[in-house]
């Protein structure tokens, strides 16, 4: 990579966030829903639309807002932030783990199953 790229690649997530390097809000992790709750683009940077423009399809997670994006994950809660603060999009948590007597059982299975092939 040229030192000419290199910088170009250090210096626009700094654009991106205004300089910011921690979101406002600690709510993302890399499974975290994120969906559109308004359809409003006006006044957002070309980022914050391209994430409005995904989120209307339907609920993305942070991982994968942030590989359309092709910016960082950091960079990406920066932004998600942003659009959670001005009401642009909403967020849910990933459906929740399954730890009872089925999930248990599955595993058990599972282990037999490896077991038996060894």
């Amino acid at each position: 990579m040229s030192p000419n790229r290199r910088e170009r690649a250090l210096v626009r997530p700094h654009v991106v966030t205004g300089g910011r390097a921690r979101p406002t809000r600690n709510i993302f992790d890399l499974v975290t829903l994120v969906m559109a709750a308004r359809s409003e683009v006006t006044g957002l940077n070309p980022e914050k639309r391209r994430v409005m423009e995904l989120c209307r399809g339907g609920a993305l997670s942070v991982v994968e807002v942030a590989g359309h994006l092709g910016l960082p994950v950091s960079v990406t809660k920066v932004l998600l932030s942003d659009l959670v603060d001005s009401g642009h999009i909403v967020t849910r948590v990933a459906g929740p783990v399954d730890t009872g007597p089925a999930s248990t059982l599955l595993l058990q299975e599972v282990l037999d199953g490896l077991r038996a092939r060894l």
